[in-house]
């Protein structure tokens, strides 16, 4: 994976798919182990906004830490690494435990620096409806993001009071995604 910098401090929508558009999710505890590797890896630098993945890429929605919140030093300066070093670890299980060999990710993750409440607000929808966008799923409620997270009361990782305050609230946030569901399929 090439150096992807990011900023200590700002929100990012990063995302990538299988190399060569190749499924990087196969089984259910595929999803459960990349979930784990988020939480090994990432969450040392960043904090989860919001999720989804799917059988051939994923998107998920992150604030890099700052400086002084982040334990390891390596990772402080370069907080990329942890991205690499996840993707790295997840790649080596996948082809070892389904024989196969070389770059399981597309070369470069992508990344887009989110600027304003109202950007934050569009990439949680957008995650949120990927599944619908790509005939994935018919229904917001789709299994392998954090929609059912956000609307639930059950303990998580992700900052989960923080997007429903950008929302306004679990009502606000819910009626947001039925009207962009419904741009979708008008």
């Amino acid at each position: 994976m090439a150096q992807t910098t990011f900023e200590h401090g700002c929100f990012y929508h990063v995302y990538n798919r299988g190399n060569n558009a190749e499924d990087i999710f196969v089984e259910e505890r595929n999803y459960t182990l990349f979930l784990e590797m988020i939480k090994k890896y990432l969450l040392q630098v960043s904090d989860i906004y919001a999720y989804c993945l799917m059988k051939n890429h994923f998107h998920l929605l992150l604030k890099i830490k700052e400086p002084r919140e982040i334990a390891d030093e390596k990772m402080r300066a370069k907080p990329h690494l942890a991205f690499a070093y996840m993707f790295n670890a997840y790649a080596k299980k996948y082809n070892k435990t389904y024989n196969r060999k070389g770059s399981l990710f597309q070369e470069h993750l992508k990344k887009e620096k989110i600027t304003s409440e109202n950007y934050l607000k569009q990439a949680v929808c957008y995650i949120h409806l990927n599944p619908i966008k790509h005939g994935f799923s018919d229904r917001l409620e789709y299994p392998h993001s954090s929609y059912n997270a956000m609307i639930s009361k059950s303990k998580t990782l992700l900052k989960r009071e923080d997007i429903l305050q950008f929302f306004g609230g679990v009502e606000s946030f819910v009626s947001c995604h039925n009207l962009k569901n419904d741009e979708i399929n008008n």
